[in-house]
């Protein structure tokens, strides 16, 4: 299946072009200034850690912020075909076939062109340099070069190439001139912004919006694109750059980059800041050898640029500690995520782009170019279990700067997302003169759920600390102090409605899974000030924990649809419930989880969330989410999804479970009536249990746990030696529930129904754990057949299997690891 053919996958995939007319039709719309759409889906990424580019199949630019994800777009043809600016280079022949793959291990990409006359290649990327201070106290760091790098080569024959480079300033909304200094140098200008283009070969040419062509320099022409054509033959590598026009790199030593070897990073970051202090670069300020430098030395940087690009992503992706199945999608997650850090901060964007549309045509178009605190549990836990402890630390410091500068006393203290620079200002505008991706409007940039009031972030908040503090570093007391206080509001307020983690534009309800997260910020509050000996008010924050518990499983499940639901008083089932056992909020194979699984596996078509291994948020016929259209299933669900089976199929797998949903509901009835949960000779809720054997008290298996870790804590704080990995992986398959590798079955309902998700069975057939572990991992094959040709996903998959929403997306990349983890583990 995927896992023996993934490296070829990657490495050799290819999107075939061999339409004649839609190539020609595609260069005459290059030459008339506009670019035509090109599905989501065959897109590849590069960047430098400071913002990133998606070059499509045919190695057009269609998208680029600069000089950072948040700023305004350089190139934003995907949002607007006619007045997006775009950056196109292809051969100038009839018809050719292309490929597109990663350089081995990098985020450098590589897009060939195939034809009868030669094969040529474009390798496109951004710079990232590393630097190796003289001084034994500053650590060896990397950041973004803020140039554009593609170079041109043939390696069979001859081809002729064609190129057009058109930026669309601020979104299209700032004019620009353009001016040719020589015939390998123009210059873009516009009211806040300078850009240089310089070529190796081939002659530069302005062509003005009325068509006419310009090739005398000096001469400026408003709103202007440059083109121009070049021959290439076998063995010769022809370069473009697009940069900014600063005398920086001529200051750099072409071997050791001594220059910037001799600072620090807090330095760079200083003269960053500055740099983002100034309004526009003074071109008359600027030395003229600068804006038309010496090719030879400057491409010749250009070169050790490239080497050193190369190098510093696959040193870095050797520190993935991963080496199960599915190891190339799993690097190529980790590499996504590295991508789309803003090194400065350590902030990891939600998406690079922003107002690609969930549904073609349709109004959810929404901008993810910032950081949302829910990622953070997901990031750290993702992270860390693939051995990049660095970039977790230093997305962990940017969560402890967004602590310590906390809303006022009675607002909610964090905002749900920030800017990479840690702003919460983020409003949402429209911009109308676009048309939006194949006219999805509006297009929005900023994003209006910034102040919506989400509950479940404390939860992501205290558990991403509370593992880094485990896995990681340990944390400070004035940090502990902040988080008290954050569980101090939350204390008063968790009884409030919210918006929801989907951002819900109608009215607050009291959403489910707020609630499970509100529960998770105080076990892992608990949890956390018990392993460290924190002060805290820990009786107090037990009884809210367990009050919110309680709340839960009286209001959160209905005995109407036996499942969790997606708020008190609904019927609607909801994919973000299936986080509850990931959290330790309830055992994988808790009954009133196994029914809830069951329902959730169901197709849409009765009444459930799964199409063909890909799952829906939630069912749009009977939730309302304040806007109109469609959507596509939720990538992340789909992992979330298999994670919940794996973990189901994986505990115990000897014992069985044999258990009607009747008896179940009646013992749930006789459980609220009495006020407290019924113990009946060694069964729960009428279901013999493994859990019963140790939880005599008849306690929530979710509760029992947590109370048995906080003990097992406490005793290895008090005299314990740890013992490293091997005490980690107990801790770790205790709270998981898979430290005894036996067998689990599950008998049908009397009409024949299988109460075992996903797996089809006959009346009378014993259902064991290694059918679902079957299922999951089907499941996860299959999903890993929709990402594109470079194993990159988007937001959602679209009916016809096509990528929708922003691209790519890191939420998505993140379950992926966590998912293939933990499958992986089961195995």
């Amino acid at each position: 299946m995927k896992d023996a053919d993934t490296s070829t996958m990657i490495t050799e995939s290819a999107t075939n072009h061999t339409n004649d007319s839609r190539i020609k039709q595609n260069k005459e719309e290059r030459c008339s200034g506009s670019l035509p759409y090109t599905p989501l889906e065959n897109h590849g990424v590069i960047g430098n850690m400071l913002t990133s580019a998606l070059v499509t199949t045919e190695a057009s630019i269609n998208w680029m912020c600069y000089p950072h994800f948040d700023s305004p777009a350089l190139f934003c043809a995907i949002l607007d075909k006619d007045k997006g600016g775009f950056w196109s280079i292809s051969p100038d022949v009839a018809h050719f076939r292309t490929k597109q793959v990663y350089w081995p291990d990098t985020n450098v990409l590589v897009t060939k062109f195939l034809n009868d006359e030669g094969v040529g290649q474009i390798i496109d990327y951004m710079p990232v340099i590393t630097h190796h201070p003289t001084s034994t106290k500053i650590k060896e760091y990397s950041l973004g070069h803020k140039w554009l790098v593609r170079r041109i080569s043939v390696a069979r024959g001859s081809m002729n190439f064609k190129f057009v480079c058109k930026p669309s300033f601020n979104f299209a909304l700032d004019e620009h001139k353009v001016q040719l200094l020589s015939e390998n140098h123009a210059l873009f200008e516009s009211k806040d912004l300078v850009m240089m283009l310089h070529a190796q070969k081939g002659q530069l040419k302005i062509k003005s919006p009325s068509g006419e062509v310009i090739e005398k320099p000096n001469d400026v022409v408003p709103q202007g694109m440059i083109f121009g054509d070049l021959n290439i033959t076998e063995g010769e590598n022809v370069s473009f750059i697009l940069r900014e026009p600063d005398d920086n790199w001529r200051n750099e030593n072409l071997c050791e980059i001594s220059c910037w070897a001799s600072k620090s990073k807090i330095q760079h970051d200083k003269e960053e800041k500055k740099q983002q202090s100034k309004n526009k670069v003074d071109i008359s300020s600027i030395d003229p050898g600068c804006l038309t430098p010496d090719l030879k030395l400057l491409f010749s940087f250009e070169d050790v640029l490239f080497k050193g690009t190369v190098s510093f992503w696959q040193r870095w992706i050797e520190k993935c500690t991963y080496v199960g199945k599915w190891r190339e999608m799993v690097r190529r997650s980790a590499l996504v995520l590295k991508l789309l850090t803003f090194c400065p901060t350590g902030a990891i964007v939600a998406a690079p782009t922003c107002s690609l549309p969930e549904e073609i045509g349709g109004v959810r178009n929404w901008d993810y170019r910032f950081t949302w605190i829910r990622d953070a549990s997901f990031t750290l836990y993702g992270l860390m279990r693939i051995g990049l402890t660095e970039e977790a630390g230093a997305f962990m410091n940017w969560l402890e700067e967004r602590c310590l500068d906390m809303n006022p006393k009675g607002e909610m203290p964090l905002s749900i997302m920030y800017t990479i620079d840690g702003s919460a200002e983020i409003p949402e505008q429209t911009l109308g003169h676009l048309s939006g991706y194949m006219n999805s409007a509006p297009v929005r940039i900023g994003n209006g759920a910034a102040k919506q009031k989400q509950l479940d972030i404390f939860g992501e908040l205290l558990d991403s600390v509370y593992l880094y503090n485990k896995y990681g570093a340990l944390i400070s007391y004035d940090f502990w102090c902040h988080l008290r206080r954050m569980l101090e509001w939350l204390g008063e307020h968790w009884k409030d409605p919210d918006e929801g983690i989907w951002e819900m534009r109608t009215e607050k309800k009291h959403y489910t899974y707020s609630k499970m997260m509100c529960w998770v910020a105080f076990d892992r509050g608990l949890r956390l000030c018990d392993r460290r000996s924190f002060p805290a008010p820990r009786e107090k924050w037990q009884r809210i924990r367990d009050e919110i518990y309680e709340d839960i499983m009286k209001n959160g499940w209905s005995e109407e649809r036996r499942a969790f639901v997606q708020y008190y008083g609904s019927t609607a089932l909801d994919a973000s419930v299936l986080i509850a056992p990931l959290v330790f909020f309830i055992a994988p194979n808790d009954p009133l989880w196994l029914s809830t699984l069951e329902k959730l596996t169901r197709s849409p078509n009765e009444g459930g969330l799964l199409s063909n291994s890909l799952v829906f948020r939630y069912n749009l016929g009977v939730v309302e989410d304040g806007f109109m259209g469609d959507e596509g299933t939720f990538n992340i669900c789909s992992f979330w999804m298999i994670e919940a089976l794996t973990r189901a199929g994986a505990i115990h797998k000897e014992k069985y479970y044999c258990y009607s949903e009747e008896r179940l509901i009646e013992n749930r009835r006789m459980t609220f009536a009495n006020g407290n949960l019924k113990k009946e000779e060694g069964k729960i809720c009428g279901v013999e249990s493994v859990q019963s054997k140790g939880n005599t008290e008849g306690k929530p298996n979710g509760v029992e746990k947590a109370e048995a870790k906080g003990s097992n804590e406490e005793k290895k704080e008090n005299g314990k030696e740890k013992t490293g990995k091997e005490d980690e992986k107990t801790e770790d398959e205790k709270e998981n529930g898979t430290e005894n590798k036996k067998c689990v079955r599950m008998s049908v309902h009397s009409d024949g129904e299988s109460t075992s998700p996903c797996v089809n069975v006959s009346k009378g057939e014993n259902i064991t754990s290694g059918d679902i572990l079957s299922k999951a991992r089907l499941m996860f094959e299959e999903i890993l057949s929709y990402s594109n040709h470079l194993g990159i996903y988007g937001e959602e998959t679209g009916f016809s299997g096509n990528a929708l929403g922003n691209i790519p997306q890191a939420f998505t990349h993140l379950a992926l690891i966590s998912c293939a983890f933990n499958l992986d583990k089961a195995r």
